[in-house]
């Protein structure tokens, strides 16, 4: 994330808030590509990520009163941007719900392909596997492992304890190499 100061988030922040476009285009410009990574990786569809990045800078501006400079305005947007995802997830997991409940019981584990030698798992794999985690552990892991966030930065994002960071990253690890047919060492199960 670009490393700003507080004096010259404050600054963009206000503008922002009196109506300068130019100011709104240089958010936009600054943060719009990490949050569409985020986007992308915690909902898994090109589409879904360019709506949700529409969405989060809708809601920034709708809330950039809100803005009081206790994080950064990068960090301030992530929130805004991973409790979007997480809520679109939710709701889509309510909808999923009440039409497959039924299902879940029937439903064999998912296992990810291998390469011919075994070993390499291909970034489809990663992806679809990701999307099997519950949003709480993708959010966190997403934000932690791949985006290099420290637990207290995740905790602040997301709204939660800094241990709730931790255990959901390490669920999401665990799960992952399960869904990912790994073990514990790092081999692949035969």
């Amino acid at each position: 994330m670009p490393v700003t100061s507080h004096a010259a988030d404050m600054r963009l922040a206000a503008r922002c808030r009196a109506g300068d476009l130019a100011a709104f285009e240089e958010l936009y410009r600054v943060h719009s590509a990490r949050l569409y990574a985020v986007a992308y990786r915690m909902l898994g569809h090109a589409e879904d990520a360019e709506d949700m990045l529409q969405e989060i800078f809708l809601l920034a501006f709708r809330k950039m009163a809100s803005f009081k400079g206790d994080a950064s305005l990068g960090t301030w947007l992530y929130r805004l941007g991973v409790n979007a995802c997480l809520d679109r997830l939710r709701s889509k997991a309510r909808r999923n719900d009440q039409h497959t409940e039924w299902l879940d019981d029937d439903l064999p584990p998912v296992r990810a392909r291998t390469d011919v030698g075994g070993a390499v798992l291909h970034r489809l794999d990663l992806e679809r596997a990701l999307r099997e985690l519950p949003p709480g552990c993708r959010a966190a892991f997403l934000l932690h492992d791949v985006e290099g966030f420290e637990h207290r930065e995740v905790a602040t994002m997301l709204g939660i304890a800094e241990g709730t960071s931790k255990s959901q990253v390490h669920k999401a690890r665990l799960r992952l190499r399960s869904l990912l047919g790994r073990d514990t060492t790092g081999g692949t199960r035969a």
